[in-house]
């Protein structure tokens, strides 16, 4: 028996009892709490081992306690700590020893449950499951583990939030998981990758045993000077194939990482990462000018200027400069439009061959550009 921690128990007790006779009896009984008051249990579950001699407590302030139920005394060995970030929320062993699995309330990739041998001492990797969706619930819900009595499948109910909705899951044990990798690392298209424009990550998970009912999905983050962003999850191909669609909002290295985080049947892959370098998005101005013009009527210079990537934050305004026989000289400058288009009209100091060259210094994330055209100008 647990009590739950709240306003009128600070320092709630667990306490043994033994029903192998016609009535209870009560054993051990342990409260956590230290003298200066910290430390006190936040009970979420608790479960006996297979043989009744351990008793493992969802403790949401210290994780899984594994204690010894003769005097509910810390057992020699316990399990390894949760996952940073991961609260505890349940707990439950195999009815056939095996196995325990520890469920957790967690955000993002932080796996929300382990399911891994019931012997402490066992270092073998834990089957790790991170429930992140509108199809899968967020967290383990507390008390939401029970195995079945042979310890062929597992039960977990997970939940949102909230605490409002609930989803049932059926997990099969580590021993009939089967192995999952990447292959043949990343590749991204196209080769120089820009701000603002879409970037596509290519891969390949291989994955072992019988065709999944469902295709498996993987996780994919990006890495870059603004810190770790998630990218959502991404369908995985019959082929094992997969692509990661994102756009880049910086210039600079961007490291892609995907993951594989495991199903009900399939343990989860090692993480597969490529570092992609986003330059700036191109940028270019057209230019439509006439082959003479005249002193006296002028020239007349239309023109289109496109920014690729991310929308400017405001018009562009283009530098013009005209080279004569005089020297060269700087026009006002022309705001373009919003449909790129831009008109330059001058009246030249001289005849003769007049170059116009328009340029755009470009910014933090697109790239400068510049155009040049020639008019003749007669008397």
């Amino acid at each position: 028996m647990g009590q739950p921690l709240n306003s009128s128990a600070t320092n709630p007790f667990l306490t043994v009892y033994d029903a192998g006779g016609g009535s209870l009896v009560r054993g051990a009984a342990r409260r956590f709490a230290d003298a200066d008051g910290t430390g006190a249990l936040n009970l979420k579950d608790m479960a006996f081992s297979a043989d009744g001699s351990k008793v493992a407590v969802a403790d949401a302030s210290a994780g899984t306690r594994l204690l010894n139920t003769g005097d509910l005394s810390d057992a020699a060995e316990g399990y390894r700590a949760l996952p940073a970030g991961a609260v505890a929320s349940a707990v439950a062993f195999g009815g056939d020893g095996k196995y325990i699995a520890r469920g957790a309330s967690a955000t993002g990739s932080t796996p929300d449950l382990l399911v891994q041998p019931a012997d402490p001492a066992d270092a073998t990797a834990p089957l790790e499951f991170a429930f992140e969706g509108s199809l899968d619930g967020y967290r383990v819900a507390p008390r939401g583990l029970e195995w079945a009595a042979d310890g062929s499948r597992l039960f977990a109910v997970t939940t949102n939030a909230a605490g409002s909705q609930y989803w049932l899951h059926i997990i099969q044990p580590p021993a009939v998981q089967y192995d999952t990798r990447f292959t043949g690392g990343l590749t991204h298209s196209p080769a120089q990758a820009a701000a603002g424009e879409p970037l596509a990550v290519r891969g390949k998970l291989e994955q072992d045993g019988p065709a999944p009912a469902e295709p498996l999905k993987v996780r994919a983050t990006r890495t870059d000077a603004n810190g770790t962003h998630d990218l959502g999850t991404f369908t995985v191909k019959d082929d094992g194939t997969f692509t990661v669609l994102d756009e880049p909002g910086l210039v600079g290295d961007a490291t892609y990482r995907v993951s594989y985080l495991g199903d009900l049947t399939h343990r989860p892959a090692e993480d597969v990462t490529t570092t992609v370098s986003v330059g700036k998005a191109p940028t270019s101005i057209a230019l439509t000018a006439p082959e003479e013009g005249s002193l006296s009527t002028g020239v007349e210079i239309t023109g289109t200027f496109t920014a690729q990537g991310k929308a400017l934050p405001e018009r562009a305004v283009l530098k013009v400069t005209r080279t004569d026989r005089l020297g060269t000289g700087t026009l006002s400058s022309v705001t373009v439009a919003a449909d790129g288009t831009f008109t330059i009209n001058d009246l030249p100091r001289t005849r003769g061959d007049a170059g116009y060259t328009v340029s755009w210094p470009g910014d933090d994330l697109h790239g400068a550009s510049s155009a040049s055209a020639t008019v003749y100008v007669r008397r």
